[in-house]
């Protein structure tokens, strides 16, 4: 069976690797493997992840996007499977990646749900169903076969917001995504950190500024101004 190999990018994240990686595994039938990919915690992330099981790379370059590029380097499957750290996979994952690429499919993600049964969070998590570019995130997970991955040269690494747009952006260009039809569960803490109207405004300006062409670093530190949070 075709290795998966499941990269989770990490900074200080102790209090949700460990279950993230448990379950992964309990979830596991076929090939796989978890790399932990961290960009220098202090949390103790390193040595959770370790006891877990999981295989941790330290990156030499801090940021989501340079550190899974850098796990993808270091990965041995030919299907890579991008994971943010406070997510909860779907139990049928590798069922679910395996059958969309056999459909022909180079690349995709979930749907998803959040945590959280506030009404204006399901209202956005219905979107996720959608086929349109601002409907994605990293949240959703992202499965890509390698050579996909590795002809389109992975994620920008110096990008320290928005890398998964970027990405996906460039593959559904040159390949077929797949919108799996099953939800993953993510963490509202960033809707719990800041208000739900702060972070709409701060999405919807980034998102203006993306389309606008807007450097990478204006984007980040414009969303580190408007948001607590990264």
């Amino acid at each position: 069976m075709v290795l998966i190999s499941i990269i989770i990018p990490t900074l200080n994240e102790s209090e949700n690797i460990a279950p993230l990686i448990t379950s992964i595994f309990n979830y596991k039938k076929g090939a796989l493997e978890v790399i932990i990919c961290d960009g220098g915690s202090s949390d103790g992330t390193v040595q959770v992840a370790k006891a877990a099981g999981a295989t941790v790379f330290i990156a030499p370059q801090k940021g989501r996007a340079a550190q899974m590029n850098f796990g993808a380097k270091n990965a041995n499957g030919s299907i890579l499977y991008f994971v943010h750290a406070d997510v909860k996979l779907n139990p049928d994952f590798e069922q679910d990646i395996y059958q969309a690429i056999n459909e022909g499919f180079s690349l995709g993600c979930y749907r998803y749900q959040f945590d959280s049964k506030k009404i204006l969070l399901k209202i956005n998590a219905f979107f996720t169903r959608f086929d349109k570019i601002w409907c994605r995130g990293g949240d959703q997970t992202l499965f890509v076969k390698r050579t996909c991955f590795e002809s389109l040269g992975g994620y920008r690494d110096h990008f320290k917001i928005m890398e998964d747009y970027d990405f996906i952006s460039r593959a559904r260009k040159e390949f077929k995504f797949k919108i799996i039809p099953k939800n993953v569960i993510v963490s509202a803490r960033k809707y719990d950190t800041n208000s739900y109207l702060k972070v709409q405004l701060a999405n919807l300006k980034i998102m203006r500024m993306w389309k606008k062409g807007a450097s990478h670093t204006e984007m980040a530190d414009t969303y580190q101004k408007l948001l607590d949070y990264r």
